[in-house]
């Protein structure tokens, strides 16, 4: 009568001591979900109001860079490269792709504005790529450096270009939207 009794409390036990651990796991699977999801909507909402500061900068000058703003985020994100050094580079060197030459889709003036890009979104990569170190040909130059490195390593010739680009840049941030 006892194993009756005793045998199907212990396997009802073992059954809810289970399925109690797979609920807690369930419930911290969904908080960290929820904790990821946050950063990630704090990250995106980041990448938002950056890109639209660029796009909107740009598009106050009406420059054939408004609306990349976004690919500048997103390329500096990939190369660890401030997105509004990108953007200011590209107005210094061609006032935001107004001036450069055509068909290159250079519009940060890279290797004498001459080297060809199939896209603007190529051209802004190619200089994050750069800029951030990853190619090998020039991560020399750039490679750990500081902003003030990066800057000198691109334009060594105008003493200015650092405190020119650094203007921009606070231009940008400070653009209301």
């Amino acid at each position: 009568f006892k194993s009756f009794i005793v045998i199907p409390m212990i396997a009802t036990s073992l059954s809810l001591s289970a399925f109690t651990a797979g609920v807690d796991q369930f419930v911290a699977a969904k908080a960290d979900d929820q904790a990821l999801s946050v950063e990630a909507k704090a990250l995106q909402m980041e990448r938002e109001e950056k890109a639209a500061k660029i796009d909107a900068y740009y598009k106050k000058h009406d420059l054939p860079l408004a609306g990349y703003g976004m690919t500048m985020v997103l390329a500096g994100e990939k190369y660890d490269v401030d997105p509004y050094l990108l953007a200011s580079i590209n107005m210094k060197e061609s006032t935001g792709c107004k001036y450069h030459i055509k068909g290159t889709y250079n519009c940060s003036g890279w290797a004498g504005g001459k080297t060809k890009f199939k896209s603007y979104e190529e051209g802004i990569y190619n200089l994050a790529m750069n800029l951030g170190g990853d190619n090998p040909r020039t991560a020399h130059y750039y490679e750990g450096k500081s902003l003030e490195g990066i800057l000198k390593s691109y334009n060594s010739v105008i003493p200015t270009y650092g405190k020119e680009i650094v203007s921009i840049m606070k231009k940008i941030d400070a653009m209301s939207v």
